[in-house]
């Protein structure tokens, strides 16, 4: 048997590769849509950094939970798990905490920076309306 046709056989005794069915691709193209937050088409690294505490919490059950239902509902659940005082408001106590509980060995400066990169009024904290932004949901 020449190298050619053992090539032939390999590939013939190869599995097929999956593809995604057409409602899978749709499927990950709203997630993406969901946490591209600046909607720049790429996901950086503090959008990562929100998907990565996300998945953690939940697992894929909250990407498929706000794709199911009313996204702002979900939305402002998970905001109430990061808002445990019921300030309104997620400070940096309450994403250093979450960050802890997750096992996320994230430093004070990196939960600021990702506070700072979302928090258009200028408090210091994340508010509904700033969480919903992040989240890709209606403010």
């Amino acid at each position: 048997m020449n190298l050619l046709t053992e090539l032939m056989a390999d590939k013939t005794k190869r599995k097929k590769r999956r593809e995604l069915t057409e409602d899978q691709k749709h499927e990950i193209k709203e997630a993406f849509e969901l946490f591209d937050t600046d909607k720049d088409k790429e996901i950086d690294y503090h959008e990562l950094k929100v998907i990565t505490l996300m998945h953690v919490m939940y697992g894929s059950a909250v990407t498929d939970r706000i794709l199911e239902r009313d996204p702002k509902e979900e939305i402002m659940k998970a905001f109430k798990l990061f808002d445990d005082d019921e300030s309104g408001k997620i400070s940096l106590r309450n994403l250093r905490r979450v960050a802890r509980e997750l096992g996320e060995n994230i430093s004070d400066e990196e939960l600021r920076s990702m506070i700072e990169e979302f928090d258009t009024d200028g408090d210091g904290e994340i508010n509904q309306e700033e969480f919903l932004t992040i989240m890709g949901g209606e403010s």
